[in-house]
């Protein structure tokens, strides 16, 4: 956890030099924190509502990196909230506390797909996003399973 807010600290250092901040309810990149199990993310509108996100997660059993690519739609009445769906990708390093608490699985590498679904909303006046998803990912490569638990809350500084 001590890391986590050390490298939220950093990613927050990071956005307050940026000199574009985005104050309405639309935003352009965000960067922040997400928990579960604790990430850096960083999103970006590529076109329109269209976004890709990336994540790096850190936990007691090693690290996950994950890209994902987040179509985005209206709600209507709901000025800055959106939902949003779509695919993904990790690759996620375990550590040996990993196959001590779980002895039928492997340490080592593993590589699976990942989908999406959540809402964004953008605080209009401040330049900060929130969001909540969900998460699910299957590990194609290393031990094979399914996940359900991933995702989580997440709070970004837009510019």
């Amino acid at each position: 956890m001590k890391k986590i807010l050390i490298l939220g600290m950093i990613v927050f250092t990071f956005a307050k030099l940026g000199n574009a901040q985005s104050m309405g309810s639309d935003y352009q990149t965000a960067v922040g924190l997400k928990m579960y199990p604790g990430a850096i993310s960083i999103k970006h509108f590529v076109n329109g509502n269209n976004a890709v996100e990336g994540l790096g997660y850190f936990w007691q059993y090693g690290f996950r990196v994950t890209g994902l690519y987040e179509i985005h739609g209206d709600i209507n009445g709901a000025p800055g909230l959106k939902w949003y769906i779509g695919p993904g990708a990790h690759v996620g390093f375990y550590n040996t506390q990993w196959s001590k608490d779980y002895p039928s699985r492997e340490n080592g590498a593993a590589i699976g797909i990942d989908g999406v679904l959540g809402l964004d909303y953008k605080i209009k006046g401040a330049p900060l996003n929130i969001s909540f998803d969900w998460q699910p990912s299957f590990n194609v490569i290393g031990y094979n399973y399914f996940e359900g638990g991933w995702g989580g809350f997440g709070i970004r500084y837009t510019f």
